[in-house]
């Protein structure tokens, strides 16, 4: 039996979404520019810089993800959410030219996972930022995974902190992977056991014979 007190639950998948999912809650929370789109009467005092009991229309402000994908609808616009500035093309340029060289975690460390959800937004640019997550995910994936292969018992600390979190999840998986090996070709794996169930039948059909 696992001897975590916690197991984590993996984050959702593209556009999907796991509410069980720690990482998920987290990146629910990430703030997006947006823009009203109507009058919201009498939730001025949501809006530090707003001097009236309601916020106008065209007031620009920052939405947590999970309002701003409740809020909008295609064909009511209450608000509108521009894209964050590591999606549009000067960013998806730099990304282009070599992936390898930018520090995902300092740029938004849910860039996979944010950029999957600005898709749900009706945007000319989706299909662009949906090529720009996958090149970059491509783009780094090697150097990710070699990473973890070939730093055994060394200090990866300056590698992880340039790491997406969905890459760092890999990262660790990559180097579980490789302890587990070098423990195997030590002789170190894990004996193996009977079952308790098998360990309980064999003791019930002992006092059956018995009895």
């Amino acid at each position: 039996m696992d001897s975590q007190s916690y197991l984590p639950v993996p984050p959702g998948v593209g556009m999907e979404e796991n509410f069980l999912s720690l990482d998920d809650i987290l990146l629910s929370h990430e703030r997006l520019p947006s823009r009203t789109e109507c009058l919201f009467p009498r939730l001025g005092f949501l809006e530090k810089s707003a001097d009236s009991h309601d916020i106008p229309e065209g007031t620009k402000m920052e939405l947590p993800l999970w309002l701003a994908k409740g809020l909008y609808e295609r064909k009511r616009p209450v608000v509108s959410v521009e894209l964050p500035k590591v999606y549009r093309e000067g960013w998806r340029t730099v990304f282009n030219a070599d992936p390898t060289v930018v520090d995902l975690h300092k740029l938004g460390p849910y860039y996979y996972g944010l950029g999957s959800q600005m898709l749900h937004f009706d945007s000319p640019e989706n299909p662009e930022i949906a090529q720009a997550l996958l090149q970059t995910f491509i783009g780094r994936f090697r150097r990710t995974m070699d990473s973890s292969q070939n730093a055994y018992n060394e200090d990866t600390s300056a590698l992880v902190d340039r790491l997406d979190c969905l890459e760092r999840v890999l990262f660790r998986m990559g180097q579980s992977g490789l302890n587990s090996f070098q423990g195997w070709e030590k002789g170190r794996a894990s004996r193996l056991t009977a079952s308790a169930l098998v360990l309980n039948y064999r003791k019930r059909k002992m006092t059956d014979l018995q009895a």
